[in-house]
């Protein structure tokens, strides 16, 4: 995958963040338990949040020098489940499995591609959306774990 310019890269990390609002938005009405719809409305929002950000990168109104970096700990739960296609009215626990592996695989994307960049722009944006991703990913491991505790996993 190779880009042309930064504003190309851009775009395509907000038709990934419209993907990803549109499968929380998903997950959300299709969920039957009111815990996983309203995770899944926050993790829309928060998509929503990474969409408007980017925007504002193209329009001059956001820079990535205001961006605050930190380490993000990966828990790697998701790295050991197998993936899973979506199913309308999946169990919580699936739909979270489900949502992790999407994290990951996102997080494993702007990684690779940091890695390929030689712009120092360019590789500063994808860590910024690893970042993101790492947030996401860590957020989704932590509830699942914390289900599954409440179930005696």
């Amino acid at each position: 995958m190779s880009f042309e310019s930064f504003e190309e890269i851009i775009h395509f990390a907000i038709e990934k963040e419209k993907e990803a609002i549109a499968f929380y938005e998903n997950a959300s009405r299709q969920d039957l338990y009111s815990g996983g719809r309203k995770t899944f409305e926050e993790f829309a929002d928060e998509e929503r949040k990474h969409q408007a950000l980017l925007e504002g990168f193209l329009k001059g109104e956001k820079n990535l020098a205001d961006y605050d970096f930190k380490w993000i700990p990966d828990m790697k739960r998701s790295n050991y489940m197998s993936d899973l296609a979506y199913e309308p009215g999946m169990p919580y626990a699936e739909a979270l499995r489900l949502a992790m592996k999407r994290e990951e695989y996102s997080l494993k994307l702007y990684n690779d591609l940091q890695e390929k960049a030689d712009d120092p722009d360019v590789v500063k944006l994808f860590k910024m959306l690893s970042q993101e991703e790492a947030k996401h990913k860590l957020a989704l491991e932590t509830l699942y774990d914390d289900y599954m505790a409440t179930l005696g996993d």
